[in-house]
């Protein structure tokens, strides 16, 4: 895992080159952005059991077949799992937010996930279903505007999104 920093410090090191204007721009941005990330982690982190728990429960009133005799979460053991990956994910898309980076959610999440779930039988694109309800309830907690610093988030926000974006095309 690398963070946004060591990232383009690496790429440029390989290439022999010193950092150009457009990548200090970048990390410029990151740092200058630095608390507004903070405050979305922090939102999204102390309302994470809330927004699984509200992601399973309408994932599994839109597919009712999950929880179905038969069905994939049939069961608590199998409905925990559900829950207990959805968590994982939504974590790993908490460390990629404070890295700006994605590659902690690839290496430590994604990576294989989707052979996994064709391995066990499990509807990948069930599990994406579940995943766009975390990104829907993650942005809409990350966008209220009381007690978060102020200012334009809207391209954090949009990077937020392509983490969970990102997780759900894994897995489908």
């Amino acid at each position: 895992m690398q963070d946004a920093f060591s990232k383009v410090v690496a790429q440029a090191d390989s290439r022999g080159e010193y950092l150009n204007d457009s990548q200090l721009d970048a990390l410029l941005g990151l740092v200058r952005d630095g608390n507004k990330r903070v405050d979305v982690i922090n939102r999204i982190s102390s309302n994470a059991s809330i927004i699984v728990a509200n992601a399973v429960r309408q994932l599994f009133a839109e597919q009712p077949q999950l929880i179905a005799p038969g069905g994939n979460a049939y069961t608590s053991r199998r409905a925990a799992a559900c829950v207990r990956d959805l968590e994982i994910i939504l974590r790993y898309v908490t460390y990629a937010i404070f890295a700006g980076d994605a590659s902690v959610l690839d290496d430590r999440a994604l990576n294989g996930l989707r052979e996994t779930y064709l391995a066990l039988g499990t509807p990948g694109a069930s599990v994406a279903v579940g995943i766009q309800k975390l990104k829907d309830a993650s942005i809409a907690i990350a966008n209220d505007p009381n007690n978060i610093t102020r200012g334009d988030c809207s391209a954090l926000i949009a990077e937020v999104a392509t983490y969970f974006d990102r997780a759900a095309a894994a897995v489908a």
